[in-house]
């Protein structure tokens, strides 16, 4: 099955060889990489090569067209890739997840397309996996991440002080979260 979920502003779709490329070439070659500086700038980007890159999302692309839950899926407007979503394990046996969201290009940012994406992305992870709770981590000097999470009815679970070193300065690690219940009363909210 072909995931293609369509939002207002964003459609959200299944990862191809093609997209991969264009993922290569928003982290390493572009000249806008202003996304570098808010999505874990306290992580090295690794050096890799395109291969070594298109090796790391192998996985991803042979899943898809099958009745797995997808991991990574792009943001597409316009018939343009602008970003992507994705979410990783942070306790399988509690069936803890943390989601993420990337908007490559800068010219989508505070338009609203991040908050839908999100949105979609996390009601996805909810419909299609046995999961308890979905959270983030971010860090105290990304406003707008925590303010999206805020959005979609996260809320701040945990705070490390000075835990993340940005630009030579110490930020908090930040975990938010909702639980499977609050998104259900969330939804239900919404059907009145």
């Amino acid at each position: 099955m072909t995931i293609h979920i369509a939002g207002e502003k964003v459609i959200l779709r299944d990862l191809t060889l093609d997209d991969v490329l264009d993922l290569y070439y928003w982290k390493y070659e572009a000249d806008d990489r202003e996304h570098l500086k808010w999505n874990g700038p306290y992580y090295k980007l690794p050096e890799l090569t395109k291969e070594e890159f298109i090796a790391g999302f192998q996985k991803a692309l042979e899943i898809t067209a099958t009745d797995q839950p997808r991991q990574i899926l792009i943001i597409e407007t316009d018939n343009k890739l602008i970003g992507t979503v994705n979410w990783y394990w942070e306790d399988e046996v509690t069936n803890w997840l943390s989601n993420g969201i990337v908007i490559f290009d800068s010219n989508y940012w505070s338009g609203g397309y991040g908050t839908e994406a999100f949105k979609l992305w996390t009601d996805y992870i909810f419909e299609h996996m046995d999961v308890v709770r979905v959270g983030i981590s971010t860090w105290s000097g990304n406003i707008r991440m925590m303010k999206l999470a805020r959005k979609i009815g996260m809320i701040e679970e945990g705070r490390i002080r000075k835990a993340r070193i940005v630009d030579g300065e110490y930020y908090d690690s930040i975990k938010m979260g909702i639980l499977r219940e609050e998104w259900q009363q969330l939804h239900l909210l919404l059907l009145k």
